[in-house]
């Protein structure tokens, strides 16, 4: 774990079921994890800074190890709306809805397109925006792309969309951008996504 900028603090770990590290984010001042997987070193360091009391996914599939988190800390685990069908039955995940303003001052944005619940987190204290699948990093220091076309039903409408959602989201004052796949930009991921998206 890292601390990436004042307040946010960022590790990555691979995840057991796809095969690739996955990138999370702890907000201490705020008791929030966003899209969790446990780190290498254990969660004995999110005891030291204060525990999580609440998990934030940016989509359904970023569940990860919320679990260890609930478990270990007593947290809850928030999704948005169009998300909860997968939490049928468990496990105990706590909806919100785009627009809503979450505790720790989260702003939920909708990006949608590649999927329903695809989620922005805007994160306004911190001057940083967390995104799900829709924008990925593949190389240390390079640009932002799409997934692969394989995983869209419809790759240039879906790309269309989230280019279109993401011109909405640099709108948006922040510095940070907290990617879910990939090393997040820090000072200039306003720049990064406005590039992305044009």
């Amino acid at each position: 774990m890292e601390e990436l900028a004042p307040g946010i603090w960022h590790w990555a770990a691979p995840h057991p079921r796809i095969g690739i590290r996955v990138h999370s984010y702890y907000f201490p001042a705020e008791r929030t994890v966003i899209d969790p997987i446990a780190p290498p070193e254990g969660l004995d360091r999110f005891a030291e800074h204060g525990p999580p009391s609440r998990v934030l996914l940016t989509n359904r599939h970023h569940y990860r190890s919320s679990g260890d988190f609930v478990t270990r800390f007593g947290a809850t685990v928030h999704c948005v709306q169009a998300g909860m069908h997968e939490f049928e039955g468990g496990p105990a995940v706590e909806p919100f809805a785009f627009g809503d303003e979450l505790e720790g001052g989260f702003v939920a944005h909708e990006v949608g397109a590649i999927c329903p619940d695809e989620t922005a987190l805007f994160v306004p204290a911190h001057r940083a925006l967390a995104i799900a699948d829709g924008a990925v990093r593949f190389e240390e220091g390079g640009p932002l792309g799409f997934v692969p076309d394989s995983l869209m039903d419809d790759p240039e409408g879906t790309k269309d969309g989230l280019r279109e959602a993401y011109r909405r989201l640099a709108e948006l004052d922040f510095d940070h951008l907290l990617l879910a796949h990939g090393e997040p930009f820090v000072g200039n991921g306003r720049e990064a996504l406005r590039a992305f998206a044009a």
